[in-house]
């Protein structure tokens, strides 16, 4: 069962029956060996407890939780959270990655092995959601076997209530929805030692810059002061970033220690492979908007953008009409996501958009945008290839900066080589675009806005359903400075920009293609 249980919208009978079996699920997945001796019982605590040993005491005290092994990030992040006495702690990491439920191992093995009394307040969107994200903490105190065994009942009689309670030890765990008040949190002399908050954005909140601020303004002035400055304290943000201004955005700048964990690494591969496999990613991503994906499991919201309002689809002219066509392709979506030389970068995000004119218009005629590996990334150049075939004549462009260069020299070069082997077909012709170019968003805006807004930059509608044709027209229409995902539309201003130097010179007679040919030589 989930550990956010939910028993929203559901009679008091049916809550309880979910409860219950809830409570019954905890039993049966925590038995214990009753024939286990004392000092076998305590040998084997002893060696659960060694320091370096927290995930094995995760695994053995919470089994239906741990059904497979973490990934590096969790050991990474739960070593500097349990290593440190004072942490604001800001988790951005995706859905599925498990934030809340490792909180809870976190806050159980500092109350159980480092004796941390805790007094905790777990604040989320509303009242009911914060009560359902610390069932299962109540849970697993009442009902666990194996926590009952090793360290004893943690149900104490009296405040034992779904929105607060307090073990035996004089632990305290209170719910608390966002603008609630928190004051009065203190137990006997103990204040408050840990400010957890979970789910605590709201979609409809974040859309409101008022409310918004209201609400930081609470969480700084009501809820973190609750805390004693001058003894240890943990503060901790686990949500993904939902909106391009929300709570957990602000959380981070705030953060002393900060993480931002996507589904998928800067290379395109899970983050979480024991649990999250290459073909669930794509499942649950192919079921939802390209936008949707982007801001639950990539921790990059997406709200229109004011720049490119409308992408215009239609009919492009046959290619045998065109002078030439333009493939343009950029392998990763900005300077500081290059690949080096020495990673090789298997996977990371890449693009190449194909791209023709006529009349003044300039046309989209195929789009390949994708977080993939170089050899699908070099295949693209020979399907685009095909694509045109000896309908005119192609041009086959690469961004190559001074970044780039040595990765472009040693490692793209004899890729294209090699594929053409591979594929028994002439080497593609490339040309290595290495001007310098100004900012990312200015050349975007100055290059394409006026054409797109004049109606002359027209996406192929024979392509309308291609998943890489759907992802370029939602970048443009999501398209601002601030924007992560710019890939597509720069891939489609280098075209523009080589086409337009090539009109320039055919206007004035040169031999372009002897020109560029002269160029690519240079380079192989």
């Amino acid at each position: 069962m989930s550990i956010k249980l939910v028993l929203a919208n559901k009679t008091d009978r049916q809550a309880l029956e979910d409860w219950e079996e809830f409570l019954q699920s905890i039993r049966d997945s925590t038995p214990v060996d009753i024939n286990e001796t004392e000092e076998e019982k305590q040998k084997r605590i002893k060696w659960l407890e060694k320091p370096g040993n927290e995930e094995e005491w995760f695994a053995y005290y919470f089994p239906q939780y741990c059904f497979c092994k973490p990934a590096l990030f969790h050991k990474k992040s739960t070593k500097a959270f349990l290593n440190a006495k004072r942490i604001y702690h800001a988790r951005a990491w995706a859905r599925g990655l498990s934030k809340s439920t490792r909180r809870m191992f976190e806050i159980f093995y500092q109350m159980f092995v480092l004796k941390i009394r805790v007094n905790k307040l777990l604040i989320s969107k509303t009242e009911d959601n914060a009560i359902r994200l610390l069932a299962p903490y109540r849970g697993n105190l009442e009902t666990n076997q194996r926590i009952i065994n090793d360290y004893g009942p943690q149900k104490r009689s009296g405040k034992w209530k779904e929105d607060e309670f307090v073990t035996k030890s004089k632990c305290v765990f209170r719910a608390v929805g966002v603008e609630q008040n928190p004051r009065g949190a203190r137990l006997d002399e103990l204040r408050v030692t840990h400010v957890g908050f979970d789910d605590a954005d709201d979609d409809e909140v974040c859309r409101n810059e008022e409310r918004l601020e209201a609400r930081w303004k609470w969480i700084e002035r009501a809820v973190i002061p609750t805390i004693d400055i001058s003894a240890d304290y943990w503060i901790y943000f686990d949500n993904n970033i939902i909106a391009e201004d929300c709570l957990a955005l602000r959380a981070q700048e705030k953060a002393t220690v900060k993480e931002v964990v996507n589904i998928r690494d800067d290379f395109g591969k899970s983050t979480w492979p024991e649990k999250n496999s290459e073909q669930d990613i794509d499942d649950i991503l192919n079921s939802i908007s390209w936008e949707s994906g982007q801001q639950e499991y990539f921790n990059n919201p997406m709200s229109q953008g004011k720049t490119f309002k409308e992408m215009k689809w239609g009919k492009c002219p046959p290619l045998k009409k065109l002078q030439f066509v333009v493939a343009y392709a950029d392998p990763a979506t900005s300077n500081k996501d290059k690949p080096t030389v020495k990673s090789g970068a298997k996977n990371s995000a890449k693009s190449l958009t194909l791209i023709g004119a006529l009349n003044n218009t300039y046309y989209v005629y195929k789009a390949w945008l994708d977080n993939t590996s170089n050899a699908n990334f070099i295949e693209w150049f020979y399907l685009a290839k095909d694509y045109v075939g000896i309908q005119t004549t192609a041009f086959f462009v690469i961004e190559n900066n001074k970044l780039q260069d040595p990765f472009y020299e040693q490692v793209f070069l004899p890729l294209f080589a090699s594929k053409a082997k591979e594929l028994n077909k002439l080497l593609v012709p490339i040309t290595p675009d290495t001007r310098e170019k100004p900012d990312k968003w200015v050349r975007i805006e100055a290059a394409l806005e006026p054409v797109v807004r004049q109606g002359r930059f027209i996406l192929n509608i024979d392509e309308k359903d291609d998943p890489h044709m759907k992802r370029l027209e939602k970048q443009f229409l999501n398209a601002k400075p601030t924007s992560k995902n710019l890939d597509g539309p720069d891939c489609c201003e280098g075209g523009k920009y080589i086409i337009d130097q090539k009109l320039i010179f055919m206007n004035h007679g040169a031999d372009v293609e002897a020109v560029f040919i002269e160029k690519s030589s240079k380079h192989w």
